[in-house]
């Protein structure tokens, strides 16, 4: 059950167009949908704030779009990770309405006949090159299905600094910032040190063979002197994006 889906149901008590024991027994649905080979979490957006999200990743296509499907019946926003063009084309056979987003490998679905929410605060989603572009639109589109709003800025590393303080303006503004980056990663403490505002930092495991898929980017953002860089795992644009949402939803409703 959604947030809206519950407070619609509590305000229908309320104001006797649904009877305490039709709520009751609307409520007392498991909050778990048993699949066979998944159970799937119900009430994950009551707890979290956001629907339980799919890593699609090892998993057979058809198994993800039997989850999507379900999910997509009682969650106004399904976000789906790491999923291939076939996974895309499994659950757009019974979403048709499900959007593949395939630079991030992300599939989307949101509800046609939800109200659209005003975005909220902002997100920067800043990558150090091109090629750490995927992992900047996961979170991208983590941020945006969250209710943030989102503006991503490309290929402004340390290799070329001017291209990173011709962003002054946005660094500023936004109220967190995700900072991609592979190699020696060292963006993220620059950024830091620019700005009065939570760094989220996403090392990438884009590099010659000493970074070691990552790690050297890892180790770097994790040993960052600017106080204020956190840091997700390598290649976890996901994670870098959910948290970002949450801190930039606090930070908003200020």
């Amino acid at each position: 059950m959604t947030e809206r889906a519950l407070k619609d149901l509590l305000s229908a008590v309320k104001n006797g167009t649904t009877s305490i024991d039709a709520a009751a027994a609307a409520l007392s649905q498991s909050p778990v949908a048993d699949l066979g080979f998944a159970r799937l979490d119900h009430h994950r957006e009551l707890r979290c704030g956001f629907a339980e999200v799919v890593f699609c990743q090892g998993k057979e296509p058809e198994h993800v779009g039997s989850i999507a499907a379900e999910l997509a019946q009682r969650s106004d926003r399904v976000l789906l990770t790491r999923a291939s063009a076939e996974a895309f084309l499994a659950v757009e056979r019974s979403v048709p309405h499900a959007r593949y987003h395939a630079t991030a490998r992300v599939i989307t679905i949101e509800r046609v006949d939800a109200p659209a929410a005003e975005p909220v605060g902002l997100v920067a989603v800043l990558t150090a090159g091109t090629a750490d572009i995927p992992v900047a639109e996961e979170a991208a589109l983590t941020a945006r299905l969250m209710g943030a709003r989102v503006e991503t800025r490309f290929d402004v590393g340390v290799a070329g600094i001017h291209r990173l303080f011709a962003q002054r303006d946005l660094l500023r503004e936004a109220e967190v910032l995700v900072v991609v980056a592979g190699m020696e990663g060292a963006l993220a403490s620059v950024v830091g040190g620019l700005v009065a505002r939570p760094v989220v930092a996403v090392p990438t495991s884009i590099g010659y063979g000493a970074s070691f898929q990552g790690l050297a980017a890892l180790l770097s953002m994790l040993n960052a002197c600017a106080p204020n860089v956190a840091v997700v795992n390598i290649d976890n644009g996901f994670g870098a994006g959910y948290l970002a949402a949450l801190i930039n939803g606090a930070r908003a409703a200020r």
